[in-house]
C-alpha cells in the first residue's frame, strides 16, 4: 500500500511530542514487525482512525510504501463510530504494575520500547498547582514578565491568575 494513500486524521485529538515520538520512531526502525501486530486502521477515504502518530513515524522513516497487513480497513463504521473509536483507542484503560515491572523487567529495555519508566504523572490537581506557584508573585514587574513568558510557550492555553 503507497503511503500517500493514507491521510492522518485532521480531528486526532491525541499528540506525541519530542522524546516521546522519537521513540516511536526507533521503535519502528527497529522492530517494524510491530505494524502487522499493530496495524494502522483507516476509514473509506484513507483517513486515520487509529496510528496517526505511526503515520507520521512512517513517514518520516522515508516509507513510501508500506505492507498491506500494516493497515487495518475499517470502512463499515458509522460517522458516530469512527469518532468513538478515534479515543477509544487511546485511552489507556489500565495501569501499570510498577512493583511487577521493577522486579521483572529491565529498566533500560522498557525505556527504549517507550515506557517512561519509575516516573508516573502527576495528578492534574498537583500539575495545577505546581503551575500556580511559578507564577504566583509579590512583585509586580516579576509577575507580568512570567505572565508574558508563559503566553509563548507551546501547550499552554489558559492562563489564569488568582483574585
Amino acid at each position: 500500500m503507497k503511503l500517500s494513500d493514507i491521510r492522518p486524521n485532521p480531528e486526532n485529538p491525541r499528540v506525541i511530542r519530542d522524546d516521546r515520538f522519537r521513540r516511536l520512531v526507533h521503535s519502528i526502525r527497529s522492530f517494524p514487525e510491530m505494524m502487522a501486530l499493530r496495524p494502522m486502521v483507516i476509514d473509506e477515504h484513507g483517513v486515520v482512525l487509529g496510528g496517526n502518530m505511526r503515520l507520521r513515524a512512517l513517514q518520516q522513516l522515508g516509507y513510501t510504501e508500506i505492507p498491506d497487513d500494516w493497515v487495518r480497513n475499517a470502512w463499515d463504521l458509522t460517522p458516530e463510530q469512527k469518532r468513538e473509536f478515534v479515543i477509544k483507542d487511546n485511552v489507556g484503560f489500565g495501569d501499570w504494575d510498577w512493583d511487577e515491572l521493577a522486579n521483572s523487567w529491565d529498566e533500560i529495555q522498557l525505556a527504549e520500547w517507550g515506557l517512561d519508566v519509575w516516573q508516573p504523572e502527576p495528578e492534574a490537581e498537583e500539575r495545577e498547582q505546581d503551575i500556580q506557584a511559578l507564577v504566583t508573585f509579590d512583585d509586580e514587574d516579576a509577575r507580568k514578565a512570567a505572565l508574558k513568558a508563559l503566553e509563548g510557550i507551546e501547550g499552554v492555553k489558559k492562563i489564569r491568575e488568582k483574585g
